[in-house]
C-alpha cells in the first residue's frame, strides 16, 4: 500500500473515531440526564413507601403494593443506565504486559465462595510457558468475570465450569465451559446483540459489552452451545507484534 493509500485509510479511520466518540458522548448525555430526574422519582417512591409502610385498611395496602411496583421499574432502569454507560463510554485501554493465567486465578479466586454457594466446581487447566499479551486488568478482569457469572446462571442447580489456557499461531487461547442449560443456535447468533436478553430482567448490554472489551485488546469471542449440553466461550488474544516477531525469529535459528 502507497503512504498516499495508507494515509487516506487512517484519515478514514479517525473520523470514524471521532464520529463514535460523539455518538457515545451524546448517549452517555442523554443517560445521564434521564437519570437526574429517576433519582427524583426513586427518593419520592421511599419516601411513600416509607409513608405507607404501616398500612391498615385495603386501600393503603394496594396503594403500598403500586409504589413497590413502581420501585421495582426504577431499579430495573437504573441497572439499564448503568449497564448503557458502560457499553457506551469511549475507553483508553491501559495495556500491560499480563500472564493470562494469573487473570484467569484472579477471577476464579474471587468467584470461588460465591461457586461453592452455588454448588458449582471450578477446574482450571492452565497451560504453561504461555506468551505474554497486553491487556487492560482491570477491563479484562471485568469482561471475563462476566461470562463467569452468565455460566453461573445457566447452572441454578449447580455443575462444573471448566477454564483451559492454551497457546495459538498469533497468541493465546481461553475456552470457559460450562455444563449448563446451554443454548439453541437461534440464541447464539443473537447473543451479542444489544439489547438482546434471554434472562428475565436482563439489559442485554453485559455480552455485548464484553465483546466490546475483547475486541479492544485486538482479541475475538465466539460461544458454541447446545441446549441441555452446556456452553463453550473461546477467546482468543494476540501477542504483541514485537513479542510475535521474536518468536518467528527464534524460531527460524
Amino acid at each position: 500500500m502507497s503512504s498516499i493509500s495508507r494515509s487516506s485509510a487512517d484519515d478514514v479511520n479517525q473520523k470514524l473515531v471521532d464520529q463514535y466518540t460523539e455518538i457515545a458522548r451524546l448517549a452517555g448525555g442523554l443517560a445521564h440526564e434521564i437519570k437526574n430526574p429517576l433519582s427524583t422519582i426513586r427518593l419520592n417512591m421511599e419516601l411513600l413507601a416509607e409513608d405507607f409502610q404501616e398500612a391498615q385498611t385495603p386501600h393503603e395496602r394496594r396503594a403500598l403494593s403500586k409504589v413497590k411496583v413502581v420501585q421495582r421499574e426504577c431499579q430495573r432502569l437504573q441497572d439499564v443506565l448503568d449497564d448503557f454507560l458502560n457499553f457506551a463510554k469511549v475507553r483508553r485501554m491501559k495495556l500491560q504486559p499480563s500472564d493470562l493465567n494469573e487473570q484467569v486465578k484472579r477471577v476464579f479466586d474471587f468467584f470461588r465462595p460465591k461457586a461453592a454457594d452455588a454448588g458449582i466446581e471450578l477446574v482450571d487447566y492452565p497451560a504453561s510457558n504461555l506468551p505474554t499479551v497486553l491487556l487492560d486488568r482491570e477491563a479484562f478482569h471485568g469482561a471475563l468475570l462476566n461470562l463467569v457469572l452468565n455460566a453461573e446462571q445457566a447452572m441454578p442447580d449447580g455443575g462444573q465450569l471448566v477454564v483451559r489456557t492454551y497457546g495459538t499461531p498469533d497468541g493465546v487461547g481461553l475456552d470457559l465451559i460450562d455444563t449448563g442449560c446451554g443454548m439453541d443456535q437461534q440464541t447464539v447468533a443473537q447473543i451479542f446483540d444489544t439489547f438482546y436478553s434471554t434472562k428475565s430482567g436482563g439489559s442485554g448490554l453485559g455480552l455485548p459489552t464484553t465483546k466490546k472489551l475483547i475486541e479492544a485488546h485486538g482479541g475475538t469471542i465466539t460461544i458454541q452451545s447446545e441446549p441441555d449440553r452446556g456452553t463453550q466461550v473461546t477467546i482468543s488474544l494476540p501477542m504483541p507484534a514485537r513479542l510475535s516477531g521474536d518468536v518467528a525469529s527464534n524460531a527460524e535459528r
